[in-house]
């Protein structure tokens, strides 16, 4: 079956195919098209734009215009007001001052009270219009009647003037009502007048429509070739009148607002497409004779590949070990000088571990040859998985492995690699059918403090492993020469760690809490302390880190649950049978699935009932592995064993595993309680937590308290318990039955003081 071709290999295909330049200049042309209707679109909305400008401008002209014609008739009216005895001679040589000054009346008449003309300037040309009624219609003499009772000005409107053609009188009353004399008209000529107001308008670049209440009433410049696709609409406030100017350009007015650049871009990127299309052509000429290269250049690379195969199977042959599969010791050196000139360059350490295994040889002698072959393929198999880009696992020779720890930032990266390599002899192996149970001593030498050269950390590694077999199998040895005081410290106490169960080292100290109700202690807390032979009384702070890292934490959790168990058994028939003790759980030991019985048979062993233990995890326990942990915390419930959260607050913000855990109390975290009289924040926080405690009808906890003021806050605050040094230090047992039986544990006077 044919492998489907890459994206690559499409790719060229359809850069080959003939079609594709003229592709390319459909695609230029789309483009074109597209830019040339945005731009020519563009360019129509600039010129209706301008139209619109133009519209208003003409119907502002019209307007101001208008309005100054109105307010000389209107003056002319109040002359004759004052005047009313004024001679026909005066008013027409006033009527002729009008014509002369403004040059835009067809003639101004004086109109008496019956609505009969009955004095006109100029008199030749008009005669017939003497006595004529300029009532009408019903129309005009009901607006004339209005416009004489109020004293407001009149216009006609487009009208037939009686002298010929279409124009337009404005009617302002002398005087009003009963006391009416007439009305003073001004008559225009609608070409007159239109010309005339809208001078200073290129009127030869437009057609204007004048359009009274919505019908046409005058057409100015109907000769003009109007482009129609353009059109603007400007209304004209006038007295009377609801005019609005209909303004349409010439063809030539457009032509000229017309930009060149829809065309030239059109132009332009169909250019592009041409020489786009013609480049596509040559470029599949150079492909198409490339090809014939490409496809002996991957031959070339094929037969070269193949060559280079042959040379790493004869590389690794010959830095690989043939029975293990790992690196041989000649390869493991070399890696190791190169690691060691890289960690001088970045200043870094790096851990060289000799690996010896226990045994080995009399398994081999007794048991075959093939035997040990299959033992070390195993053991090989543990080992390799350790391996990843700074950690490199070989093979020595007999029964000795090498692994090269690279980028070590502090001892402890290298105690998790020791309690790595222990981890995989702690299961036995299956070989011939058959279990067995391997150990290994490991010597370690850490770079540049055991050793500035490859040879010298090697020798070293040796030294250390040597002594580490004086002193005794399944053990490890540092090389210490030259290493800082605490580290070596650190590593002998991880090593005396292994003895301490074995030599019943440890001791539990007891630390009271006080029952805020009633002043009564009816708990307290088991913190574990080491009696070392040469060190001296330790805090868990110098060896459970150890612990945990080492995997021994599960051991000596194991022991704190006895030893408690063996402390409630004797105190349970005399005067302190009331108290429970509470102990402290790791995380790793909540993984045992056998924790919980091994509880529950602890506590049948000695007799004790499971409500007088008390199981104490950190917050951060609690939402790891939240199924997990559910499971195990219920069955514990189930037992009767009471549930802490202890140092509640810190770091975790999610409360839904208070509602789906079994709790009995939380313990509030220290940081919390030592400000607690002095930060506001810290007294909210605390008193949120008894409230949301309370609420879910959960214990509360303190502790930390190391003063009367943070006691009093928190019995204020109705607090449960509280713990820490007012109260009194972790002290021994003993030490807290002579404190409670001679009444010396109280608030006023702490143990310890």
């Amino acid at each position: 079956m044919d492998k489907p071709a890459s994206a690559l290999t499409l790719f060229i295909r359809g850069l080959l195919n003939p079609a594709f330049p003229a592709l390319i200049f459909l695609v230029f042309l789309g483009i074109a098209l597209v830019l040339q209707y945005g731009i020519e679109k563009q360019d129509s909305s600039q010129i209706q734009s301008n139209l619109d400008s133009e519209a208003l401008s003409m119907a502002s002209r019209l307007e101001r215009e208008f309005l100054v014609h109105v307010d000389a008739i209107r003056r002319m009216a109040k002359r004759r007001e004052a005047a009313p005895d004024m001679s026909r001679e005066t008013w027409e040589r006033d009527a002729r001052n009008y014509l002369t000054d403004f040059g835009v009346y067809q003639a101004i008449e004086w109109i008496d009270e019956n609505f009969v003309i009955r004095w006109m300037e100029p008199y030749g040309g008009n005669e017939d219009a003497i006595g004529y009624n300029v009532a009408f219609s019903p129309e005009r003499r009901q607006a004339l009647e209005t416009a004489r009772s109020t004293g407001n000005i009149d216009v006609s409107g487009v009208i037939d003037l009686k002298q010929g053609g279409s124009g337009l009188v404005i009617y302002a009353p002398v005087l009003s009502g009963e006391d009416n004399e007439g009305f003073i008209a001004g008559v225009f000529k609608m070409e007159t007048l239109a010309r005339q107001l809208l001078s200073g308008r290129p009127l030869e670049s437009f057609r204007i429509d004048i359009l009274d209440n919505n019908s046409p009433a005058y057409v100015l410049g109907q000769s003009i070739d109007a482009d129609t696709s353009f059109s603007s609409n400007a209304s004209v406030e006038l007295p009377t009148l609801d005019w609005t100017l209909t303004v349409t350009p010439s063809a030539s007015w457009v032509k000229d607002h017309r930009s060149n650049w829809p065309f030239v871009t059109f132009v332009i990127m169909l250019c592009m497409g041409v020489l786009t299309s013609l480049t596509t052509l040559l470029v599949q000429q150079i492909l198409k004779r490339n090809q014939a290269l490409l496809k002996t250049r991957r031959e070339l690379d094929a037969e070269i590949s193949q060559r280079q195969a042959v040379q790493q199977d004869l590389a690794r042959l010959e830095t690989t070990d043939t029975l293990t599969g790992l690196a041989n010791r000649r390869f493991f050196m070399e890696d190791l000088v190169h690691t060691l000139s890289i960690a001088d360059r970045q200043m870094r350490q790096v851990a060289l571990v000799m690996i010896d295994l226990d045994r080995f040889q009399m398994l081999n002698d007794s048991l075959g040859h093939q035997f040990g072959d299959e033992l070390l393929i195993k053991v090989s198999e543990r080992l390799n998985a350790l391996s990843d880009e700074r950690i490199m696992v070989a093979y020595s020779g007999g029964d000795e492995f090498m692994i090269c720890q690279q980028h070590v930032e502090d001892i402890d990266d290298v105690i998790n690699l020791l309690g790595q390599i222990k981890q995989c002899f702690e299961e036995p192996y299956h070989v011939q059918g058959e279990k067995h149970g391997v150990t290994a001593t490991m010597g370690v030498a850490v770079y540049p403090q055991s050793g500035l050269d490859a040879d010298t950390l090697m020798r070293n590694a040796d030294v250390a492993l040597y002594r580490a077999k004086e002193q005794g199998r399944n053990t490890y040895q540092f090389y210490t020469e030259g290493m800082q005081d605490r580290e070596v410290m650190r590593l002998e106490l991880d090593k005396d760690l292994d003895q301490a169960l074995a030599n019943d080292e440890f001791v539990l100290y007891f630390q009271p809490q006080l029952d805020l109700n009633d002043s009564s202690i009816n708990s307290v807390e088991a913190l574990i302390r080491w009696k070392h032979p040469r060190r001296g009384l330790l805090p868990p702070i110098d060896f459970i880190p150890l612990a945990e890292e080492s995997g021994r934490i599960t051991d000596i959790g194991r022991w704190v649950v006895k030893a408690a168990c063996r402390q409630l058994a004797n105190w349970q028939n005399g005067p302190y049978a009331n108290l429970r003790i509470a102990v402290n759980l790791s995380g790793r030991e909540l993984d045992d699935e056998g924790i919980v019985d091994h509880i529950q048979e602890t506590l049948e062993a000695h007799g004790v009932t499971a409500d007088r233990l008390e199981v104490e995890l950190t917050e951060e326990i609690f939402i790891q592995n939240i199924e997990h942990n559910l499971n195990q915390l219920s069955k514990l419930h189930k037992l009767g064993v009471h549930l802490a959260i202890d140092d509640f607050g810190v770091g975790y913000s999610s409360l839904g595993y208070l509602r789906d855990f079994p709790v009995d109390l939380l313990k509030i975290d220290r940081s919390f309680i030592t400000d607690v009289t002095e930060r506001h924040d810290d007294a909210v926080i605390t008193r949120a937590v008894i409230n949301l405690a309370h609420n879910l009808g959960i214990q509360v906890v303190a502790e930390g308290v190391e003063t009367r003021e943070q006691l009093n806050f928190l019995k204020n605050h109705r607090c449960d318990l509280i713990q820490g040094y007012f109260i009194s230090r972790p002290v021994p047992a003993a030490e807290l039955e002579q404190a409670l039986s001679s009444g010396v544990l109280n608030v006023d006077t702490p143990v310890g003081t």
